[in-house]
């Protein structure tokens, strides 16, 4: 098959374990788990990846592959469903010799080189599939370009407190990258590190390739072939990005993405600004059934839903009923949950075809400025009558 030449192809890391999740990733590849009520967390970057016009996406998965390739399919929601590119799942195969996982982020890439050389790319993005945001890539790839820079990285300004997390760089007036310390204990900086590449793919692959061979290498992006550029004088440019971001690897900060999309000025305006839409595969379910006797204040409702209880300042994802009498406050309610008469659902997340019993009580409330202690309920599990989860308590 003759495949055509790509000025530029995404690789998207979908393969970790997500352990930092706990339940809701026992059976749950990171990027499948459930978002913003009708999304899915792999719907950004993909998204994303089409609204910038890069129409050739290669997901490399590892970790409870299943649910996430059934949702990928063949790419068709997010317009990737192509005869030239469009979207491929990518997991470790067996090779001539031995079969492997994927050893670190490098090696992920490294052992998918006959994929990207299928299209001879001038330029590699390399991509996360845990992050919430809308990022026009092709803007970073412009100056990516204009700089003729051998690898650009997508920066954030974050507090000083919690530069320590990321991979952070200082830069020179024009942009340019003249050191870089991943996770450092004691941070030179603010520029954080998004997780974000382009590289010239003649310089990524030839650097790969050097990095495999290193048997003491952690064969890591961040660990590895950043400094190893540096350390060789190829030039690193930074980008900076200002809009909306969130790591949602942790309980945390899952529950606080999902906060952020309600009110009257979002933290994250999900809404479709022109270009900028977030696709995602959705099955077609009825409208959504709102009782009278209901009452739901600052929330969001996807469709499917059969609503007569109370609801405020929660996300409700498709398909799920909420019983006369019922309370959720404050808490992210997963895909195809029945919340039953009587039942308490505070500051928590509940996740997909869980099934919440009569009277049953989960999480609890806090005082202004208290640390929240997010109470979580794994996929498909029920909640007996008048059974009690405290707050922060996983089930």
């Amino acid at each position: 098959m003759n495949f055509m030449k790509k000025h530029c192809v995404a690789m998207l890391l979908a393969g970790g374990q997500g352990s930092r999740l706990m339940v809701l990733t026992e059976n749950t590849a990171k990027p499948a788990v459930p978002f913003g009520g009708k999304y899915r967390i792999i719907d950004f970057p993909l998204s994303n990846c089409v609204n910038s016009g890069i129409d050739t996406v290669g997901i490399l998965t590892q970790y409870q592959p299943l649910e996430l390739n059934e949702y990928i399919g063949n790419g068709q929601p997010w317009r990737l469903n192509r005869s030239h590119g469009g979207v491929q799942v990518l997991p470790p195969y067996a090779k001539s010799k031995k079969s492997e996982w994927y050893k670190g982020t490098a090696n992920a890439i490294y052992q998918n080189i006959p994929f990207i050389e299928r299209y001879d790319p001038d330029n590699v993005l390399i991509l996360s599939g845990d992050h919430i945001y809308k990022m026009d890539y092709a803007a970073m790839l412009r100056d990516h370009i204009a700089k003729d820079a051998d690898c650009t990285i997508a920066v954030r300004t974050v507090p000083i407190e919690e530069a320590s997390r990321f991979g952070i760089m200082n830069t020179d007036d024009d942009g340019n990258i003249y050191e870089f310390e991943e996770k450092p204990k004691k941070p030179k900086s603010t520029n954080a590190s998004m997780g974000i590449y382009i590289f010239k793919w003649s310089v990524l692959k030839q650097f790969l390739i050097e990095d495999e061979e290193d048997p003491k290498s952690n064969n890591d992006f961040g660990q590895n072939i950043i400094p190893a550029l540096l350390n060789t004088g190829h030039r690193l440019c930074a980008y900076e990005f200002k809009g909306y971001w969130k790591d949602v690897g942790t309980i945390n900060s899952l529950w606080e993405a999902n906060m952020d999309l309600l009110g009257k000025n979002p933290g994250f305006n999900i809404y479709g600004e022109k270009g900028r839409r977030i696709y995602a595969r959705n099955y077609a379910m009825p409208s959504t059934f709102i009782a009278k006797e209901s009452k739901n204040v600052n929330c969001f409702i996807a469709e499917g839903c059969e609503i007569f209880g109370s609801i405020e300042h929660s996300i409700i994802s498709t398909g799920c009923t909420v019983e006369a009498g019922a309370i959720i406050e404050d808490s992210v309610i997963m895909p195809n949950v029945t919340i039953e008469a009587g039942a308490i659902v505070r500051h928590a997340i509940v996740g997909e075809d869980c099934r919440i019993c009569r009277r049953a009580v989960i999480g609890g409330s806090f005082l202004e400025g208290e640390q929240k202690q997010i109470s979580v309920i794994g996929k498909a599990k029920v909640i007996e009558s008048n059974e009690t989860i405290k707050p922060g308590e996983i089930r």
